[in-house]
């Protein structure tokens, strides 16, 4: 009789012990291990499949660890920022809800919880904003800045947490006014330049202290993005790159990235150099934008080849961005060499094909709308000084010191050109008069010469410290309202004017 209770009782707690570590094993859980590191880095090495095939096999494994849904959106996100395809969006913007209906199952208590959310938000707000769904964009973005901020209420030394909420805080200053409508949907959200950067950076500490950090890279990305775009200084978010270590043959977004930043800081011939190297790895995600900034970059040094580069963009891309301005620029292509006849033939298509949301893409549907054949002379320059070639391209407009310009508007660009020009020299009292000159005569124009002018004179005054002048010129670049380019330049004003706020 003993015997038996003995064995019963041996028996009740080899249950109850498996039970409780089944229990406890099965209970959905974040678990950022190694195979989860590795489907992330396939996933930013555009190695979708690869990644898709570990997530795959972690959902079998251990079907309740949710970051693995974290991930996985990842994927969602690079295909349809990437390839911005319409049919594909609609499939898979589903995903959302149902991978945010998995993470809410999860552990309230684990600082993944919300901050794995606000990252989704995040990612399908940009997602949102490639597709010119911009109610939705500011929604999203609203969602991810409230479950951020929540928790960090709960988790304030949580790394994470600052890569997202250090870009939000950056761009909310930055808003133009024609979006200011959106605000209202980002629930409150305040923030600047300057604490942006201030929250990136404390990531960037953490991780070079910490090399396990995961989210490395990508808080290098933000904050490189941030340090171009917003504070407006190409020459340091190239030395911020410089000093990583990017692969720039084998991963298409290291090289992207980077190529990137060398067009805005005229490193054009670097640019060059490290798009013609790369070849896309087998497995590797296809990256059609690649092929644009080397006919680009070709195009500014006004190398006989670039349109070749350009057709293959528009053979492999399924997205509706940058179409217009490829076929403007295999425009030019024909204009430089004075084909005429090549340069109409390609600005027909780019009125047909692609859509204008964005400033190039505005300035290339003007082109091709206006009828008019620019000045082949006025196109060498504009790319001569997009590349950073500034002394080939004062030389080319110094031969046209006393030419007669055939209307207002080539006068005009004439002028501004040459400001930026000195701009780029570095005699900043020429090109200030010039800046001057071009406002006075083109404010009232629908040209984006002057609006831009504002900005720049605005950025030379910041440079000199003379900062109630930079808030006089980038308050009036506000106040332009040219046909393209105005979001942008709004946009890079409105972050003039955060930065020299209390100065």
């Amino acid at each position: 009789m003993n015997f038996t209770i003995l064995e019963k009782t041996r028996w009740v707690a080899l249950f109850l012990f498996l039970h409780c570590w089944n229990s406890g094993h099965a209970e959905e859980h974040f678990s950022y291990n190694s195979s989860i590191v590795q489907a992330y880095q396939k996933a930013v090495a555009l190695r979708l499949d690869e990644s898709a095939a570990i997530l795959a096999r972690l959902k079998r494994q251990d079907p309740q660890n949710l970051a693995v849904y974290h991930i996985e959106n990842y994927l969602d996100f690079f295909r349809l920022y990437i390839n911005e395809d319409a049919a594909e969006y609609a499939a898979l913007k589903k995903h959302l809800d149902q991978r945010l209906a998995k993470i809410r199952a999860g552990d309230q208590k684990s600082p993944y919880y919300l901050y794995a959310q606000g990252d989704i938000f995040l990612q399908w707000s940009l997602v949102k904003l490639k597709f010119g769904d911009y109610l939705g964009a500011f929604s999203h973005a609203g969602k991810a800045y409230r479950l951020l901020s929540k928790n960090q209420e709960r988790f304030p030394q949580f790394m994470p947490n600052y890569k997202d909420l250090g870009l939000l805080h950056a761009l909310v200053g930055t808003i133009p006014d024609n979006y200011q409508w959106g605000v209202k949907l980002l629930g409150g959200m305040q923030g600047s330049i300057a604490q942006g950067k201030a929250e990136l950076e404390k990531v960037l500490r953490h991780a070079r202290q910490n090399e396990d950090f995961l989210f490395a890279d990508e808080t290098v990305v933000y904050y490189a993005f941030m340090v171009l775009h917003l504070e407006n200084d190409a020459n340091a978010a190239w030395k911020i790159l410089q000093n990583q270590h990017l692969d720039l043959t084998k991963n298409p977004l290291h090289c992207f990235l980077k190529a990137s930043v060398a067009l805005r800081s005229g490193h054009n011939d670097e640019a060059i150099a490290m798009l013609s190297k790369y070849n896309k790895p087998g497995g590797t995600m296809d990256f059609p934008m690649l092929e644009f900034q080397l006919g680009l970059a070709k195009l500014r040094r006004l190398d006989a080849d670039a349109a070749p580069h350009f057709s293959n963009f528009l053979g492999r891309f399924r997205g509706r961005n940058n179409i217009k301005e490829a076929y403007q620029k295999l425009a030019w292509t024909e204009l430089i060499k004075g084909n005429a006849t090549g340069y109409k033939r390609y600005l027909q298509l780019c009125s047909q094909r692609g859509v204008a949301d964005f400033g190039s893409d505005k300035n290339a549907q003007e082109e091709a709308q206006s009828g008019l054949l620019p000045e082949a002379a006025l196109v060498r320059a504009r790319l001569l000084f997009d590349g950073g070639y500034f002394q080939t391209a004062y030389d080319l407009l110094k031969e046209k010191e006393n030419y007669r310009w055939p209307n207002k508007a080539a006068q005009l660009e004439y002028t501004y050109r040459q400001g930026r020009i000195l701009h780029g020299l570095a005699r900043w009292d020429e090109a200030m008069a010039l800046y001057r000159k071009t406002i006075a005569e083109g404010r009232e124009t629908t040209h984006y010469y002057a609006c831009n002018a504002a900005l720049q004179a605005g950025l030379i005054c910041e440079l000199r410290k003379d900062y109630p002048q930079a808030r006089r010129f980038f308050q009036l670049c506000t106040e332009m309202r040219p046909s393209d380019y105005r979001t942008s330049l709004h946009q890079a004003a409105k972050a003039g004017l955060s930065r020299v706020l209390g100065f």
